[in-house]
């Protein structure tokens, strides 16, 4: 299977990534939608944070709320950051408020298996976090430790990409919190069938470092219009967050991290040479032709993965600080409107076609947490 998918990704000009065995093909990076091209030079924390502000607090004033799902609580994820990098206590009041509404609870039960489910346990151990109280865990844990208990054998709940960002942080945040390898030794195995195609979807593709959105995708599967493969930049993006927020969980000496610290820098050095000239990637990171223009929850999640790898040394920072920050400026100057409106975000889906046509005015709540998380990062880096 691996060599057919490496003859599919390589022929003609359907993908260039920067790993060695592949080069810059002409036409792929897209057209630039701004006047100029963004600058390459990072802003300073000082005005990172105050287009972080304007964001996070045009979404508050606009938006309730909201219910526990993964979409509200990625948005949760993105302020607690914020409110890490700020102090801000409006922010955690927010985020408090949100979580005590819902109880702490679990969408779906504790019995649930489904990693969107699971994504407001982020945001609970946030929380917990700040103002400990296992009472704010309690139905975290309890779902968590059903995945290791029940069937354990069961390991191919994450049939899609999305599901390593929604599940892979829990299960290395409680391993640390309680001192348990066995959470880490599941998100492991969990992990391993998503990734790998011994026994698995194999959405990961070694060749190129990149991720198909599910086995839908898979060569011999959907293609674009155009005929080349269907590689999803906002799947990839959450592939890109999970790797980050686990790999901070995670004690450097954990078995696991190595393959987690490779796979990422695979994917962000897959990303540079496919960057568009406006600082965005396409939402099909394999044609720039299929629904061609700027789109941000992609972006955004790609902006966080490639300053985490510049600031946690897992690439040449001389040579991705540029990428990240080109990809911020581009976000700034395209898609912020003056009132703190984020724009061009792409809705619901599981592919490039979902929720079209993406605009200046499409929004939505998991790509302000993705903007407020590639920001908070790219803080850490400025002076």
């Amino acid at each position: 299977m691996h060599m057919d998918r490496r003859r599919l990704l390589l022929s003609g000009a359907a993908l260039a990534v920067a790993v060695p065995v592949f080069g810059g093909l002409p036409g792929v990076r897209g057209s630039a939608s701004a006047a100029e091209p963004p600058s390459d030079r990072l802003p300073s924390r000082a005005e990172i944070t105050h287009v972080l502000r304007r964001v996070a607090d045009h979404w508050i004033s606009s938006n309730g709320s909201g219910d526990n799902g993964w979409a509200r609580a990625t948005f949760y994820s993105g302020l607690m950051a914020l409110h890490r990098l700020t102090g801000e206590g409006r922010y955690l009041d927010y985020a408090r408020d949100w979580a005590e509404q819902h109880s702490y609870g679990i969408s779906g039960g504790t019995t649930t298996r489904n990693a969107d489910n699971h994504t407001a346990i982020q945001v609970y151990l946030d929380l917990y976090e700040v103002e400990p109280d296992e009472q704010k865990i309690a139905a975290a844990e309890e779902t968590l430790r059903h995945m290791l208990t029940d069937q354990p054998d069961k390991n191919d709940d994450w049939w899609w990409d999305d599901a390593l960002h929604m599940g892979m942080p829990p299960f290395a945040r409680f391993g640390r919190l309680r001192e348990d390898t066995a959470f880490w030794d599941k998100l492991h195995r969990l992990y391993d069938h998503t990734k790998n195609a011994q026994g698995g979807p194999g959405l990961y593709d070694p060749a190129t470092g990149l991720w198909y959105r599910d086995d839908n995708f898979l060569p011999g599967g959907i293609q674009s219009p155009n005929g080349k493969p269907v590689v999803w930049s906002r799947g990839n993006g959450w592939v890109a967050g999970g790797h980050v927020k686990t790999l901070k969980a995670l004690p450097a000496d954990a078995d696991q991290v190595p393959e987690y610290r490779d796979t990422l820098a695979r994917l962000v050095a897959a990303l540079a040479p496919i960057q568009r000239e406006d600082g965005f990637w396409n939402v099909n990171l394999a044609d720039p032709d299929h629904f061609p223009g700027p789109e941000t929850s992609g972006t955004s999640f790609f902006t966080y993965g490639t300053a985490y790898a510049v600031g946690s040394g897992l690439v040449d920072r001389d040579t991705y600080l540029p990428v990240a920050a080109r990809a911020w400026n581009g976000m700034v100057a395209t898609a912020v409107h003056a009132d703190g409106f984020l724009g061009y975000v792409q809705g619901v889906g599981d592919r490039p076609d979902s929720s079209q046509p993406v605009t200046y005015d499409s929004t939505k709540d998991f790509g302000v947490g993705g903007f407020l998380l590639a920001g908070t990062e790219l803080a850490g880096l400025a002076s």
